[in-house]
């Protein structure tokens, strides 16, 4: 195997703590082990089948495969030719995939099966002149154990990435519009992963159970196990509660990563069962506001102080701020339903965080003269290692979410919050989902923070109808208060 002492891209990385672990797992996946060593064989191999197939450095590949070994061997592969992958969330739906594709123009194309039957009835990813299946096979097309033979013993010349070149495309959700490419650099993969470890105090050797791919990734960088639990990573709020603490508690792991409607499906059943995790180290949860009851339940599992983190960020910068469980079960929450919004804390080291005035056109150069008052609700601007400075060939959206300033660019995060007397960082909402009325503008996340602290509400959702403001309610499961009463409550 070929390392790569201090490189600086995320290949290199991969490789020097594979050959300080060895032997431990780095991925536990259908209950089979592979330990840093095989893993770091079998991206070498498959690093030099893809160069023999003909995929060239700063080419792109689409990487359709869900978390499991093929998942962790291809990206690191690709990242170890030089070529960049191209990484889209399947829960974004069937034409939106088709547009993601069409905007990469991939050389590659890396999938399921699923996800090839899915290319071939949408006709997706024509520039791909290179098919692979992973964690699977279909007749007449490469697999990656036939790549992986064509390898051979997976000794080649690498080239060593630059911090400032392409190492990946995500592609946002789109959950809040349409999806778009955020270029990750080298240098910006390597801050998160340090950052992520001084952090939270990630230790090689520990275990984690992520549920998210791309943690999931920076799980086996920082050599951690991650094993892979049995879910639709698609679909986080349906999974089943026990995939989840069947692999904590099988392998006692110390981190679990998931979004706030994973946790709050695993909290109620380990509510309603008496399930403890006195095991896990650190909890973390990303990708919306984490209600303060929701973080409550999910406490009474885990052993005295263990903190559950909430950093707040996007994929285009990640994380931005961070806030302790304590101090928003013991102040914040309070607040929260009293309108204030949500706190997510205050901007981690090396994030310099602004909030400017509300507008919905580009700007191009920064001035301080766009900081708005403390205390006053604005956008969310964000400078920093950890922040993408554009989309992948898409020069307008790019326009709309980046401020030159000087050498450097901040992203608007599209977010709407404010700082208080404290330094600390409120998040208000999304700038696009803003309710304008006759009245005045109506933020969503202060709105509903104040109605979703009636304990027979889970959760509440404020549109505009117009210029007319309509709150939509979702109550707790076997709520049998009355529509009349709990709607006299709510708005008294």
């Amino acid at each position: 195997m070929t390392t790569a002492q201090g490189r600086p891209d995320v290949a290199g990385r991969f490789l020097e703590v594979a050959a300080r672990l060895g032997d431990a797992p780095a991925l536990i996946h259908r209950g089979r082990a592979a330990s840093f060593a095989e893993l770091a064989a079998e991206v070498e191999r498959l690093a030099a089948g893809l160069r023999r197939a003909g995929l060239q450095p700063g080419e792109r590949a689409a990487l359709l495969v869900p978390p499991s070994r093929d998942f962790f061997a291809c990206t690191f592969a690709l990242f170890r030719v030089g070529a960049v992958p191209v990484l889209i969330d399947p829960g974004i739906g069937f034409k939106n995939m088709g547009r993601c594709l069409e905007d990469a123009q991939p050389a590659a194309f890396i999938g399921s099966p699923k996800a090839h039957v899915a290319r071939w009835l949408g006709r997706w990813a024509k520039s791909a002149r290179l098919s692979l299946v992973a964690d699977g096979k279909i007749p007449g097309l490469w697999n990656t154990r036939e790549l992986r033979g064509v390898g051979g013993r997976g000794e080649f010349s690498a080239p060593s990435a630059p911090a400032d070149a392409a190492a990946a495309i995500l592609f946002t959700s789109g959950s809040t519009g349409t999806p778009k490419g955020a270029v990750y650099t080298h240098g910006i993969f390597s801050a998160q992963v340090e950052l992520l470890r001084e952090l939270f105090d990630i230790r090689e050797g520990e275990v984690s159970v992520p549920t998210f791919p791309l943690f999931a990734l920076f799980d086996v960088a920082l050599g951690m196990t991650a094993v892979i639990p049995k879910m639709d990573f698609t679909r986080p709020g349906s999974v089943d509660p026990a995939a989840i603490i069947g692999p904590l508690q099988k392998h006692r792991a110390q981190q679990l990563f998931g979004s706030p409607a994973l946790l709050d499906r695993v909290g109620r059943y380990g509510a309603r069962h008496g399930v403890a995790l006195p095991h896990l180290r650190r909890v973390m949860s990303a990708g919306a506001p984490v209600p303060a009851k929701v973080l409550a339940r999910f406490k009474e599992m885990l052993g005295v102080g263990v903190p559950i983190h909430t950093p707040y960020g996007a994929t285009e910068a990640l994380p931005v701020a961070l806030i302790s469980v304590p101090e928003i079960l013991n102040e914040t929450a309070a607040m929260t339903a009293e309108g204030h919004g949500v706190c997510v804390g205050r901007p981690v080291r090396g994030m310099d965080a602004d909030v400017i005035t509300i507008s919905d056109g580009p700007v191009h150069t920064w001035s301080e003269s766009l900081r708005v008052r403390p205390g006053e609700i604005g956008e969310i601007v964000v400078k920093g290692d950890v922040v993408t400075r554009e989309y992948f060939r898409l020069p307008q959206a790019t326009a709309l979410a980046k401020i030159r300033d000087g050498a450097s660019v901040r992203h608007r995060m599209g977010d709407l919050g404010y700082f208080d007397e404290r330094g600390r960082l409120w998040f208000c909402g999304r700038k696009s989902q803003r309710v304008k009325t006759d009245e005045g503008e109506l933020y969503t996340i202060p709105v509903e923070g104040v109605f979703n602290a009636h304990p027979s509400v889970k959760r509440t959702a404020l549109v505009g109808v117009g210029r007319t403001p309509v709150l939509c309610v979702e109550l707790e499961p076997g709520t049998k208060t009355p529509e009349e009463d709990l709607t006299r409550e709510l708005l008294a």
